[in-house]
């Protein structure tokens, strides 16, 4: 009685060149850096599209100004409060205005501003686009010709490059407003002291570099959102990754940013 032979099933699945896990790394990096170039690509071809972005700048920009507006006031009023007994153990009540110029326009305007609107704006993008990419709004925009890369991601990416620095300015104005309440009520100093004391210990490096870290912080925010939402997939289901992965992606760069640009302008200072 002759055996039945069956023939045997070959693993078709490609061997890794390092690790799966290192592979999946590196593909996705390499998505990241293609969608990235294509960005830089698209931004300076016409045609341009002028009333969406002027329509995702209101969405970045004025929408978010009221949350802005109450944050950064809270926020000066709670650094007044929570500096005051510190300095008033050394008699120097009087460096309030310095301290809290140099805490807003350094470092808390351009990092609050970029975590606020990460969790506002970035959401909103990746909850859009996903939705989009789900329901095949994307595709259905290619076959009518429109360019969906130019028309969805150009514009939110300048949206938020250009009005995160702007909410930026906007929370250090509320901030330093919320400062002068809280001083005037507790050392009855006049504006004009506060104001006088409060721009002698900045510079235009202080100044120049918190625009830049909010452009940067803006531009990650803005692409980061827009890759997730236009590359999710899985259904509703994806939808709500894209807007959360929006948000944790986006927080995390920018404190990475934070930290590296902060060595940068040290090293300026010191040189």
């Amino acid at each position: 009685m002759q055996a039945s032979t069956t023939p045997s099933k070959t693993d078709t699945t490609p061997k890794p060149v390092v690790s799966r896990r290192l592979d999946r790394l590196f593909l996705s990096l390499s998505d990241v850096a293609s969608f990235v170039g294509q960005f830089f690509k698209e931004v300076f071809v016409p045609p341009y599209e002028g009333k969406e972005i002027v329509r995702q700048c209101y969405e970045v920009g004025v929408r978010s100004l009221p949350l802005i507006s109450l944050t950064g006031f809270i926020t000066g009023i709670v650094f007044t409060n929570q500096s005051r007994p510190s300095l008033a153990t050394f008699g120097a009540t009087s460096w309030l205005p310095s301290l809290i110029s140099i805490a807003l326009v350094r470092a808390l305007a351009p990092l609050v501003t970029a975590l606020i609107a990460s969790g506002r704006v970035g959401s909103n993008i990746g909850a859009e686009l996903g939705s989009m990419r789900v329901t095949e709004q994307i595709e259905a925009m290619e076959v009518s010709g429109t360019n969906p890369f130019k028309f969805l991601v150009v514009t939110r990416v300048i949206a938020t490059t250009f009005m995160i620095p702007v909410l930026a300015m906007f929370f250090v104005f509320l901030g330093v407003l919320g400062s002068y309440v809280n001083v005037a009520q507790n050392e009855k100093t006049s504006f004009m002291s506060f104001i006088e004391t409060f721009f002698s210990s900045i510079t235009f490096l202080d100044i120049n570099s918190t625009v830049v870290k909010a452009l940067i912080f803006g531009f990650t925010i803005g692409m980061v959102g827009c890759y997730k939402g236009y590359n999710s997939s899985k259904g509703t289901e994806g939808v709500g990754k894209a807007a959360n992965a929006s948000v944790v992606t986006s927080m995390f760069l920018v404190f990475i940013e934070e930290l590296l640009f902060l060595q940068i302008i040290n090293a300026i200072r010191a040189s």
